[in-house]
């Protein structure tokens, strides 16, 4: 019995995946850029949580987009950690909500985008686990 090769994560339904982790990578790093040019002291801790969400928005589309080996291992570390920083700052957020006077991406669970930030991971994952070699 030969192994499979991994199917490329960027075809198929994998491009719709990539198309909305772009635009999330777009507006949490606009979002982000703008609440730290211009009112950083308000919530410094909830802004920078919002730039590391893009970064990790950035990161998860680069890697779901990329062929190979290496992009793939990006894609899962990506986006294992964006499951992880929704769940925590998901978690901090609806517990001690005083530590975060304005909201991240990732406050309770992603309410403010219709908790697409806690079901995108998920699928992600299901995804590239879906994609891989067998």
């Amino acid at each position: 019995m030969s192994e499979r090769a991994p199917r490329a994560t960027s075809s198929g339904a994998g491009r719709v995946l990539i198309a909305v982790y772009a635009i999330f990578a777009l507006s949490a790093t606009a979002r982000a850029g703008v609440q730290i040019a211009s009112r950083f002291s308000e919530a410094p801790l909830a802004y920078l949580l919002s730039a590391l969400a893009g970064v990790v928005y950035i990161l998860a589309t680069i890697g779901l987009a990329g062929h190979g080996p290496g992009y793939r291992k990006l894609a899962w570390a990506a986006v294992a950690f964006e499951l992880a920083g929704v769940l925590v700052v998901g978690t901090l957020t609806v517990f001690d909500a005083a530590d975060f006077p304005d909201d991240t991406v990732w406050s309770v669970y992603g309410r403010g985008y219709g908790f697409v930030p806690l079901v995108l991971p998920i699928i992600g994952l299901w995804w590239l686990r879906h994609t891989r070699a067998r």
